[in-house]
């Protein structure tokens, strides 16, 4: 549950940026707005580059920001903290105690202590995999943040707490799974946003099938579709002092039909070659990705062989072990029955004759 609710804290920016900004903006004539056309407030568009460029820059500010935060929060409060507990004892001299009557005023670890260094790892995680083609160099920000961190940790958990007490555990537990989710959902995003928010789509089909010189000469024109500024509604008409009146017409991102075309501002079929071949990619890449990560799954093992044999083998020894000692137990106790016993009164017959061989079967059963 916390982990789902952090998910929404650090990432809704960047999948708003990333997925709805600048795709529901409707064109010059027939504009979306976000709550009807009474609220008057249109849904916010891209730069005329693309959100690709926002996005990164909203992950740059919002993980940079994060682990420097963090990292101050983590090494400053605790300070603050066991310093604030040592003034009640300030009127009592050092060596009057011994050492771990002096380590008692610092921070107890709790039970959660780990769980919030998990958390930050995980979502440390989620933002160098989820949003990784559009910023790249994120992986190295996370790699300098954790070189950091180590020695920030190091230190607060050796002077400012109080040595926390040893549990077994088998594994890392539901974050195992909420890493496999995170990586997963990391594939169908990256997919996404390489169709759908950067421009690498559309400039392969222009080039591919578009294109004459098979060159990305004539692309900027291409991409913009033309309206006619008379046909814009009063309630969206620039004002007269930002255009020249002898303008007719304007351009703007879209593949649609121009004026006066018999399918006016329709989308063009090249709108739908595009989408389609964005589809495309997106299960293709998904595919690719997902096999060559079951495959690298199956290749490497996660148990070495030379591991699985010494496991193996000190089952066989464990077992060899209670074998033996079941067996001398129970001899000891046939040895002292036959002791106790006065040997005028015990008749042994045929059925209570004990062979070693009957041992054996009493010992392995």
């Amino acid at each position: 549950k916390m982990f789902l609710f952090q998910f929404v804290n650090y990432y809704s920016s960047c999948f708003y940026v990333a997925f709805f900004k600048g795709k529901f903006v409707g064109y010059p004539g027939d504009y979306s707005y976000m709550f009807g056309k009474w609220s008057k407030l249109r849904n916010e568009e891209c730069d005329p580059g693309g959100c690709l460029i926002e996005l990164t820059t909203q992950l740059v500010i919002v993980m940079a920001g994060k682990q420097l935060w963090g990292n101050i929060q983590e090494a400053l409060l605790p300070l603050l903290r066991t310093w604030w507990n040592s003034r009640r004892g300030r009127h009592n001299p050092e060596n009057q105690y011994s050492r771990w009557e002096q380590d008692y005023i610092l921070l107890n670890f709790t039970q959660l202590g780990l769980f919030y260094e998990y958390l930050e790892m995980v979502i440390q995680f989620g933002f160098i995999t989820l949003f990784v083609a559009s910023f790249p160099l994120a992986p190295l920000l996370a790699l300098c943040n954790n070189i950091l961190e180590i020695r920030v940790d190091a230190w607060k958990f050796t002077t400012q707490f109080r040595r926390p007490v040893a549990s077994k555990a088998r594994n890392i537990g539901a974050w195992k799974e909420i890493l496999n989710a995170v990586a997963i959902l990391s594939v169908v995003t990256n997919a996404f946003i390489m169709a759908f928010t950067s421009d690498m789509i559309p400039r392969m089909v222009y080039l591919y099938a578009i294109s004459k010189d098979k060159s990305m000469k004539g692309y900027i024109s291409n991409s913009l579709s033309v309206y006619n500024i008379s046909q814009i509604p009063k309630a969206n008409m620039p004002e007269e002092n930002w255009y020249d009146n002898s303008t007719v017409t304007c351009r703007y991102r879209d593949y649609r039909y121009p004026p006066g075309h018999m399918r006016e501002y329709d989308h063009t079929m090249q709108f739908w070659h595009i989408l389609a071949a964005k589809m495309a990619f997106i299960i293709i890449m998904e595919h690719v990705v997902f096999v060559v990560k079951f495959f690298v799954a199956w290749l490497i093992p996660d148990v070495p062989s030379d591991v699985k044999a010494r496991i193996k083998r000190e089952r066989f020894l464990i077992q060899e072990y209670l074998h033996n000692y079941e067996v001398e137990r129970l001899k000891l106790q046939l040895s002292a029955s036959f002791i106790t016993e006065p040997h005028s009164e015990t008749t042994l017959t045929p059925d209570m004759t004990l062979t070693s061989d009957k041992l054996e079967v009493l010992s392995e059963c």
